[in-house]
């Protein structure tokens, strides 16, 4: 029984971690302005969408 859990977690694990597509889509006054998409996990695929903000003319992009 112990073996059945530790395969099965560590497949759950496996799976939360593969990379998936991401839309970071970058929007200003409320309209969206460009829209990529990024094949990365969750947590890098919104660093690198964060990078593509720029407050001083107010566009913020984010994930969708």
């Amino acid at each position: 029984m112990k073996k059945v859990l530790l395969v099965f977690g560590l497949g759950l694990f496996l799976l939360a971690s593969c990379k998936k597509d991401y839309t970071c889509a970058c929007k200003s006054g409320g309209q969206v302005l460009t829209s990529t998409t990024i094949k990365d996990t969750k947590k890098n695929a919104t660093a690198t969408c964060d990078k593509n903000d720029i407050a001083a003319v107010g566009i913020d992009c984010s994930i969708q």
